[in-house]
């Protein structure tokens, strides 16, 4: 189901519906395609990341429908150079239409500065698959005292 080498999958790996979407997900974000991060998401998905007030999102609600993904992935996404997953465990039961994945995310950014976000994923799907909600639960403060600076920073 993984189709990127930016992504380390740790965790168990059948084809739940929630799972399979997390997996898309962070291939489109690995590969920077926003075109095919927003097929991974209904019309009226609802992205939390992180959850509550942060400096992606002042007021904590959330970023709604396309439109707002959009310009999530181009506050919070465009920006890095590059991304590598770590997915160290993925809970899912079956019939559910939810999983919460437990990993890390390394940001680098293209002077060579990285940060490394440790955090809880829970993906919410509709009957087709298609994201209907994701909250990212992390610490923008933990993130940011792992901050790095680049060779040519």
């Amino acid at each position: 189901m993984i189709s990127s080498d930016a992504i380390t999958w740790n965790a168990p790996n059948d084809p739940h519906p929630a799972r399979a979407a997390s997996q898309r997900s962070y291939s489109a974000v690995a590969k920077g395609d926003l075109d095919e991060w927003l097929t991974v998401y209904a019309e009226d998905a609802v992205i939390e990341d992180p959850v509550g007030p942060s400096m992606f999102d002042p007021d904590g609600k959330g970023h709604r429908g396309h439109d707002g993904i959009r310009a999530f992935w181009e506050a919070a996404i465009a920006p890095i150079d590059r991304f590598a997953f770590e997915i160290n465990d993925s809970f899912a039961n079956p019939g559910s239409n939810t999983c919460a994945n437990i990993g890390r995310i390394r940001t680098t950014f293209g002077d060579g500065s990285h940060s490394t976000t440790d955090l809880i994923m829970v993906y919410v799907v509709h009957d087709d698959g298609r994201v209907a909600s994701m909250k990212a639960y992390w610490e923008p403060e933990r993130a940011m005292a792992s901050f790095t600076k680049g060779e040519s920073a």
